[in-house]
This record gives C-alpha cells, structure tokens and sequence, in this order.
C-alpha cells in the first residue's frame, strides 16, 4: 500500500494521498462557486447584423432573468438589451461555466486564440450537480477537435472522472489534471480564452473557497468503518472514495499472496 501511496504523491506534487484516493491529510470541502460570477457574451447579437448590439466577449451586468431570455447591460457601452440566455456565460474561477452547452463549449474551444490543452467545465444542464470537462486536443497536426468527460458527483459531494480517482473540490481535479492527464487525451494547460474578452478580466477572477477540516487521524479510524457498507454519517473523516481504494487494495493483495503461496498440503488426522 506504500508503494501505491508514493507514487501518488510524485505525480499530485507531494500533495499527501491514500491509495487511488485525492484524500489529502487537510480535506477540503467541494463549494458552491461564488455568488458573482463573470458574466461574458458568447457570440455576437442579434448575430444577422453587420453592427451587433453585443460582441462576443463583451463582459455583461446581469439585470433580470426570465425563462430563456436575460436582460443585461455592457459593461464597455453601458447599452442595454434582452438576450436569449444561450449568448452569455457565467465564468467562475477561469475555467467554469455555466449556460453553455457542448456545441458552444466546443465552438468557443476551437477559437483560433486556443490551443492544445484548453480546456472548460461546464455545469451540466441536464443533470444538476455534476460537470462536464471539455478538452482541446490534437490527433494530427492539421486536425483539432474537442473530447468531453464526465465528472460525476458522489453521495459526500466528492467527484471523479474515473471512479479510482477521487477528488474533493473542482479545484484539485484541475490541478492535478494539470500535472497528468492520467486517460485524458492530454493535460490541462489552460482555461478556454474567448475571443474578444480581455485577458484581465479572467486573471482577476477569485480561485474556488477550500474550507479546511482537521488533519486525518488513522489511528481513531476503525477498521470497521472502512470496510462496512453502510452510508457514511456526515461529519464522517472516511470518504467513499477512500473505502472503494481501501477495499479494491486488500482485494488485490489477497489474490497474489494466494497466487504467489504453494498450497499446503491437509494434515491428516487420526481417528480416536
């Protein structure tokens, strides 16, 4: 199990981990993102004329919402207008958006102003709380295209990728994401660049809220507890994340101890 844990703190940056587990000694808590995002235009509009009111780019002052339809104002020219809600974007830390689905996520990431490794995470539209990853990637050298993963959302609000790999916070499976691509087509590089904004307006965009818990104690954790199956409490320290690697570790130890073991021969007995 050592040997397991080592190799995840060389590749996550000496950031401490259990097997197959983004469980770090200070957890931290996935958050809502902030209450004022970015609001941004995605395309121009209306798109059919020669001078739209909107640019794409353009940063916006959210007025009203109804149904479909936003009501904003230019930030650059103070102009205001009703616009369908698919022409502008919520930006949170740089990189997540909300509004946009994967035709507009894939038409921004091919802008000319990006490139290999740019990358969006959108909230999905269909299934509230869970995320979609957006990637730019190259196959060849003249064709571009865009890959999409799922991030999924456990019960205690953790996410993943892939189930062997979990993460508390948006935030940390960016950033180790950044460092590996570990079965994605490539490593994150940067956030999608919209053609247009200026370049300051993402810099100046707050990171996520990590809220810290206390440092993990194994030594107050029960064995039990790991290995049961009943729902986790909770304030609990154990995450589901934690319990699959803990489980899917012993499961394989124990199947190459008995591979690597000569079986014994019965001790005969004798009757009385």
């Amino acid at each position: 199990m050592g040997s397991l844990v080592c190799k995840r703190k060389q590749i996550a940056n000496q950031t401490s981990l259990e097997v197959n587990t983004r469980h770090s000694q200070s957890d931290s808590v996935h958050l809502p993102v902030a209450n004022s995002p970015l609001i941004i235009a995605v395309s121009d509009f209306p798109s059919r004329y020669r001078e739209p009111v909107l640019r794409m780019g353009e940063q916006l002052n959210l007025l009203s919402e109804e149904g479909e339809w936003c009501q904003v104002k230019s930030v650059a020219t103070g102009k205001e207008c009703c616009v369908p809600s698919n022409n502008i974007a919520k930006i949170s830390h740089r990189w997540l958006y909300e509004g946009i689905d994967r035709a507009k996520a894939e038409e921004l990431l091919l802008l000319p102003a990006n490139q290999e490794g740019s990358f969006i995470i959108r909230k999905r539209q269909a299934k509230k709380g869970c995320y979609s990853l957006s990637i730019r990637c190259t196959n060849h050298e003249s064709w571009n295209c865009v890959k999409h993963y799922r991030i999924n959302c456990l019960e205690n609000n953790w996410l993943y990728i892939s189930p062997s790999l979990t993460f508390p916070s948006l935030h940390e499976l960016v950033d180790y994401y950044s460092e590996s691509s570990d079965g994605l087509c490539c490593c994150l590089k940067k956030p999608c660049f919209i053609q247009g904004a200026s370049s300051s307006l993402f810099h100046n965009l707050p990171k996520p809220v990590e809220v810290k818990r206390s440092a993990l104690n194994w030594q107050q954790i029960k064995s039990s507890d790991l290995l049961s199956e009943e729902p986790l409490i909770e304030d609990s320290p154990i995450s589901l994340g934690l319990r699959e690697a803990v489980t899917t570790y012993l499961y394989m130890t124990d199947d190459l101890s008995l591979q690597g073991t000569p079986k014994r021969k019965r001790r005969q007995t004798k009757d009385i």
